[in-house]
């Protein structure tokens, strides 16, 4: 099984106007931080930032002013970040599409954990050939069968236990002629000794010790929060840290039926406790945020708000705007 520190982004492609997100790597990197950062304060309004302010958030979690700025240029280049120059000064936002993406990552990472789904007993088996030289194609689907819920029982062959959902359909409409069937059916039992359990696809202990580590990890803040003893700069670590590590368990666990899995399945109390992390620093967080970019913007941004995870269950809505307008000025006059 993949390490959940290497795997893709979880973030699906946005259609015509595809953003490439950072890869996940292992441990914290900074252009994952950076991202986490702006969508954790700035999702709904795609408020404007100073650089300066960024690189000055980034820094509490470690992030050096070079390791800074040369994130926020690669996620620029990436089509992540729109930005605005004005003399000295330059500013960036969210792109509007990597927003979108955001915004509906956000949603499902939320959804796939919180609710249980029916199942009929059947599988949906996906099988694809793609010739040696579309390797890029082959990838990119890898990881929209993975952020879709699906695992490969065999190389080219690919199992869920749910419907073939629209999304999915669209992916792979986008392949070329001949280079896919989808079946679903109930699996035949066959003798033990040469039958392949499909939850086989699925590292079954390496998700639930995972699911043990971040427990472990968050548990014992949960104390600190109550009782209102986590400050400004603490809170925003701790939420970008939970996000960041919290998004990467519906590619790991994603949503399978409870039957096929162990008693006592930690997918709920992981699921609670990163929402009692996240949401209950949100506020000393925003207002931390606030702190820091005020210096450096020359005022109080309306457009920075945490948002919890009831909003992103909700879903949020991005504000729209066109990707190259300007950042206002008064945006730009930090030093």
């Amino acid at each position: 099984m993949t390490s959940p520190f290497e795997i893709e982004e979880i973030f699906p492609d946005d259609g015509e106007h595809q953003v490439r997100l950072p890869r996940r790597q292992s441990g914290n990197s900074p252009q994952g931080m950076a991202v986490t950062l702006l969508a954790d304060y700035t999702l709904r309004t795609r408020e404007w930032l100073p650089s300066a302010a960024i690189v000055a958030l980034l820094a509490e979690s470690g992030v050096s002013p070079a390791g800074a700025r040369t994130a926020i240029s690669r996620l620029a280049r990436r089509g992540v970040l729109d930005g605005s120059r004005q003399g000295r000064h330059s500013s960036y936002r969210l792109s509007r599409s990597a927003a979108g993406n955001l915004s509906a990552g956000g949603s499902w990472i939320v959804t796939s954990t919180a609710t249980a789904r029916a199942w009929d007993e059947c599988w949906t088996i996906v099988a694809f050939s793609l010739p040696q030289q579309h390797g890029a194609q082959r990838r990119a689907l890898r990881a929209q069968l993975r952020w879709l819920g699906y695992a490969p029982l065999y190389d080219g062959l690919w199992i869920s236990p749910y419907e073939l959902v629209p999304a999915a359909r669209r992916q792979l409409a986008g392949l070329g002629p001949g280079a896919v069937t989808v079946f679903r059916g109930r699996q035949v039992e066959l003798d033990a000794v040469i039958a392949r359990d499909p939850l086989a696809a699925w590292d079954i202990a390496a998700v639930a010790g995972q699911y043990e580590t971040f427990l472990g990890r968050w548990r014992p803040l949960l104390p600190e929060i109550a009782a209102g003893r986590v400050d400004g700069a603490a809170a925003v670590r701790a939420r970008t840290e939970v996000m960041d590590t919290f998004r990467r368990f519906p590619v790991l666990d994603p949503q399978l039926p409870l039957r096929l899995l162990p008693p006592d399945w930690l997918r709920v109390p992981a699921r609670e406790v990163f929402a009692a992390v996240y949401d209950g620093l949100a506020g000393t967080a925003e207002r931390h945020v606030r702190a820091v970019v005020a210096p450096f913007a020359g005022e109080s941004l309306p457009g920075i708000r945490a948002h919890t995870t009831a909003d992103l269950l909700a879903g949020l809505d991005v504000a729209g705007g066109t990707d190259d307008s300007r950042a206002p000025e008064s945006v730009t006059r930090g030093r």
